[in-house]
C-alpha cells in the first residue's frame, strides 16, 4: 500500500501562486508515474500534470506555461508549482501515484482562486 498526503492548498487571488506538495509513504519502492489531478464541483476529475520517475512530464493544455510539476525520488514526493492562477483553476487537487498495476490517491487539497 502507498499512502499519499497532499498539502499547500488554500485561497489565493487571481494571478497569484501556490505550491502543492504530495508526500508518499508505505510501499514506495519503484513508484512509477506520479501526477496531479483536479476536480471542480459538477465536473469530472481531470489530469493536470504528470511526471515519470525519470522526469518526463505531461501537462493539460489549460495549465501549460503556468504550472510546473517536479519530483524528488529520494523524498518520494511530487510538487506542483502553480503560477498566474485563474478563477477556473479552483478545484480540489489530488495526488496520484502508480506502482505496478495499482494506483493510489491522496485525500485532496482545496485550491480556491478569487477575483
Amino acid at each position: 500500500q502507498v499512502q499519499l498526503v497532499e498539502s499547500g492548498g488554500g485561497l489565493v487571488q487571481a494571478g497569484g501562486s501556490l505550491r502543492l506538495s504530495c508526500a508518499a509513504s508505505g510501499s514506495v519502492f519503484a513508484l512509477g508515474v506520479m501526477g496531479w489531478y483536479r476536480q471542480a464541483p459538477g465536473k469530472q476529475r481531470e489530469l493536470v500534470a504528470s511526471i515519470t520517475r525519470v522526469g518526463i512530464t505531461n501537462y493539460a493544455d489549460s495549465v501549460k506555461g503556468r504550472f510546473t510539476i517536479s519530483r524528488d525520488n529520494a523524498k518520494n514526493a511530487v510538487y506542483l508549482e502553480m503560477n498566474n492562477l485563474k478563477l477556473e483553476d479552483t478545484a480540489s487537487y489530488y495526488c496520484k501515484a502508480v506502482r505496478g498495476y495499482s494506483s493510489y490517491w491522496g485525500q485532496g487539497t482545496q485550491v480556491t482562486v478569487s477575483s
